[in-house]
């Protein structure tokens, strides 16, 4: 099975949409409630940068009997230091995004705890690819 959805920039109305409806996909189809945790929670945090941090994007998942690979691509403004991003509680939010109680820095280190694989490629001006996958 595979789904695609087109992520907005500041679109703070609709952000998490993709995330639940991929949980309820998931629960359609039988998947173990620890596998949904997983996935919602990677994704949900993926599709959350992508939100803030990018200029929106697309977010295609691959069902699979094995695994959910979940591909997130953006033209945003790319990641200079993945190191440095994949750090428990550093973050480049605004402010505003932070006054909504976004961008406590806890995005990458989440998906990266819930995935069984987490590959980011990034480049400064032109977007970052995110590839998330976790098996069953």
């Amino acid at each position: 099975m595979n789904l695609h959805y087109v992520i907005l920039k500041d679109d703070f109305m609709r952000a998490g949409e993709a995330s639940s409806n991929l949980k309820k996909k998931l629960k359609q189809l039988g998947i173990s409630s620890g596998v949904i945790q997983k996935v919602a929670i990677a994704m949900y945090e993926a599709e959350m940068n992508m939100v803030i941090h990018a200029n929106g994007g697309v977010i295609d998942i691959d069902i699979e009997p094995q695994r959910i690979y979940i591909k997130l691509e953006d033209t945003g403004p790319g990641i200079p230091d993945i190191d440095l991003a994949m750090r428990e509680g550093y973050s480049t939010a605004s402010d505003q995004v932070r006054d909504l109680g976004f961008g406590a820095g806890m995005g990458l280190p989440n998906m990266k705890k819930n995935a069984d694989m987490l590959r980011i490629a990034s480049e400064v001006g032109k977007g970052t690819t995110v590839e998330i996958e976790v098996m069953l």
